[in-house]
């Protein structure tokens, strides 16, 4: 095995033996890894502190392209602090690392490691993380093949007059085409487009009223149940949080 050097974010974590962890690591250059941290559930081990998930850093491993690899060091880029002094943020977060891990078990593309590193420095940033996600979820889209249509009608290819987007139909649909779809907001519309297109690190602030987000959230929720097949106890999660909250 030769030793490699990289950026990662470990995704979840697995008690492995009586001390020793296996971690989900995406990195962009390998796409999704296990790494066995040996020994890091000991008091006294240096890997103690940096083997669990939602740590963003250059990891120093014994690299196995089939199998497990094993970790030698991290040099931490970033602990989340922010995110793990709030519920909220941490329910926020452990649901985007296990829809990532899901997507890139369909789709290793690099461009997610990016995304899911800028969403989460944003959330840190006390950006809303609800938003966030959900502008998270709908690029993730593009990755499992099953992007809805926002720049047209999905029925015509009319890119005018547009009244409604529904899950059912695949997107946008305009005043022609329309039947009986439950219809939203011209605002919402025009902000699932925003969202879809704009470059997270980017973002600096993030101000939409709370109909909005419900009809975002209803579209991207009904969206995933029908055309993805991914089912996440950490989203349930989010929904309790949401109605204590």
């Amino acid at each position: 095995m030769k030793i490699e050097s990289f950026e990662g974010i470990i995704l979840s974590e697995t008690n492995y033996s009586e001390s020793s962890k296996i971690l989900n690591v995406l990195t962009k250059e390998h796409g999704l890894i296990g790494i066995i941290s040996k020994g890091c559930r000991n008091i006294k081990s240096k890997l103690r502190g940096v083997s669990r998930k939602l740590i963003y850093g250059k990891l120093n491993i014994y690299y196995k392209p089939s199998g497990l690899s094993t970790l030698i060091s991290i040099d931490i880029l970033n602990t989340f602090s922010n995110i793990l002094t709030d519920l909220e943020k941490i329910s926020y977060a452990s649901y985007l690392l296990d829809l990532t891990q899901q997507v890139t078990k369909q789709n290793e593309d690099e461009k997610i490691f990016d995304l899911l590193k800028d969403t989460l420095i944003k959330i840190e940033e006390k950006l809303s993380p609800m938003i966030l996600t959900h502008i998270y979820e709908l690029k993730l889209l593009d990755f499992l093949g099953v992007s809805p249509n926002i720049d047209s009608c999905s029925y015509c290819g009319s890119e005018k007059a547009i009244v409604t987007i529904s899950s059912e139909s695949g997107g946008y649909i305009c005043k022609n085409c329309y039947k009986n779809e439950p219809l939203v907001s011209d605002k919402t519309i025009k902000m699932i487009r925003m969202f879809y297109y704009v470059d997270i690190k980017n973002i600096t602030k993030l101000e939409v009223s709370n109909k909005i987000i419900s009809e975002i959230n209803h579209f991207l929720t009904d969206y995933y149940d029908r055309y993805t097949g991914l089912y996440l106890k950490s989203k349930e999660f989010l929904y309790k949080i949401k109605q204590i909250s």
